[in-house]
């Protein structure tokens, strides 16, 4: 039952990390072997799904640890974003599907963080423990993130006019 309340908001969560549907899977069925092999650990002391989410994210982080993410800058040959600016119009009829497409097309180091810090609402620091990073490191991959999505943004508003 737990499973099956959850599989679907869990697997949304791994989608966000992995690079592929099988990736995904994998991460969501480890997740959820840890999650029953854990269980009784569980405190009471905030939210079950809290809870849960922490260790499918976690999950989905040795997953990418595994791969050895590389949290190097990329070097961005594409215009300067600093001398455009986002017409409203280029984000706000973005459907949730293209934003999750545009942020699955960042660089794996660049994703994770976005993911972490941005839809789950992680500090910097915690970003930084939880992947073996240093705290501005972690800010600097979401500032390259975010200057990558805004580029990808301008890329499609061209592609629409």
């Amino acid at each position: 039952m737990l499973f099956q309340q959850y599989a679907t908001t869990f697997m949304a969560v791994c989608q966000r990390y992995a690079n592929s549907a099988d990736e995904a899977e994998d991460m969501l069925q480890e997740g959820f072997i840890r999650i029953f092999r854990f269980i009784h650990q569980f405190k009471f002391e905030g939210s079950f799904e809290g809870w849960m989410r922490r260790i499918m994210v976690n999950t989905a982080l040795k997953q990418l640890q595994k791969k050895r993410i590389n949290f190097t800058e990329i070097k961005d040959h594409h215009a300067d974003t600093t001398q455009q600016s986002l017409e409203p119009y280029a984000y706000s009829h973005l459907g949730a599907n293209q934003i999750m497409e545009l942020i699955n097309n960042l660089p794996t180091g660049y994703k994770t963080v976005f993911n972490l810090v941005v839809i789950e609402g992680y500090s910097h620091e915690e970003v930084a423990e939880m992947l073996g990073i240093q705290p501005g490191t972690s800010r600097s991959q979401l500032v390259k993130a975010r200057k990558m999505l805004q580029n990808q943004i301008i890329a499609l508003q061209k592609v629409a006019v």
